[in-house]
């Protein structure tokens, strides 16, 4: 099973949403196969959420599930820093399609292609504006289940 997460930048509500995705991570940790999560490292949900999948993984000691960092194109902390952000993710893939693009549509490409590649998508959409709302309308739109943890 592949989960992509998006969220805000700046978080509202932070702590039951991270009730609310912790107990989602659980859940999948312990009954699915095998799970890859897709984040980005574009704000404060992002943040939250690998830490809570992170910790998830080693509490339940699965070595069945991967967390990977999927970027829009390569930045300078990630490429001078990769040993440290290797040790945290599993993996770093970089979105070849929105590296052609502009900067400010690489975010989109890079999500689309999260999405399409998901089986369900988790966001925390505390409004809809944004490119969370753009993310949940798309996967919705697509047919994959869309999670808010941002509502109970």
């Amino acid at each position: 099973m592949t989960v992509s997460l998006f969220g805000h930048r700046i978080m509202q509500n932070s702590v039951a949403a991270a009730d609310r995705l912790r107990r989602i991570v659980n859940d999948l940790l312990s009954n699915e196969e095998f799970v890859e999560f897709l984040v980005g490292r574009d704000g404060d949900f992002d943040l939250l959420a690998a830490s809570i999948i992170r910790t998830a993984m080693q509490k339940i000691n699965r070595q069945n599930a991967s967390l990977i960092l999927v970027l829009p194109y390569p930045r300078a902390e990630i490429i001078e820093n990769e040993t440290f952000f290797l040790d945290y993710y599993d993996d770093i893939e970089i979105c070849d399609a929105a590296q052609i693009s502009h900067y400010k549509s690489a975010f989109w490409i890079r999500n689309r292609q999260m999405i399409d590649r998901s089986d369900l998508v988790i966001v925390c959409l505390e409004h809809s504006k944004g490119g969370t709302a753009r993310a949940a309308n798309y996967a919705t739109h697509r047919g994959i289940k869309v999670l808010n943890v941002a509502v109970e």
